[in-house]
């Protein structure tokens, strides 16, 4: 199974981080429902073109927050959230997100009048194409 991450190799965010919030969006989502397998560490290393051992940092810390167990013998699964655990890492994922583009706006001198209209203009969009 391959999953659909991307890694940013110049993001200022550590690998592992980055791997360890693509997976625990996948499973808020529930594009990765509880039971589904994951990919070995060695797999997903060699798929994304990065360190065994960062990969096993992320699975661990993934383990270690109850998103995934591991099976002597039988590989790595997706665990049982619940779903208020499911609904933070969303809200905590799209704060980030929301977060990031402004902090990348004032970077480029927008004011905060100017950031609010750029995001009023970016929902109206969103909602025209959802009409469509």
């Amino acid at each position: 199974m391959e999953l659909p991450i991307q890694i940013a190799k110049d993001s200022p965010e550590p690998i592992y981080y980055q791997l360890e919030e693509q997976i625990k969006a996948l499973i808020a989502s529930g594009q990765l429902p509880a039971g589904s397998p994951l990919p070995s560490i060695r797999t997903l290393s060699k798929d994304l073109e990065i360190s065994v051992i960062t990969t096993r940092r992320a699975y661990q810390n993934l383990e270690y927050e109850g998103f995934i167990q591991t099976t002597q013998g039988k590989g790595t699964f997706v665990a049982d959230i619940d779903d208020a655990k499911k609904e933070k890492v969303k809200a905590e994922t799209v704060y980030k997100a929301i977060q990031t583009a402004v902090q990348t706006a004032l970077r480029h001198d927008y004011t905060f009048a100017e950031i609010e209209q750029i995001f009023q203009q970016v929902m109206v969009e969103l909602r025209e194409k959802e009409g469509s």
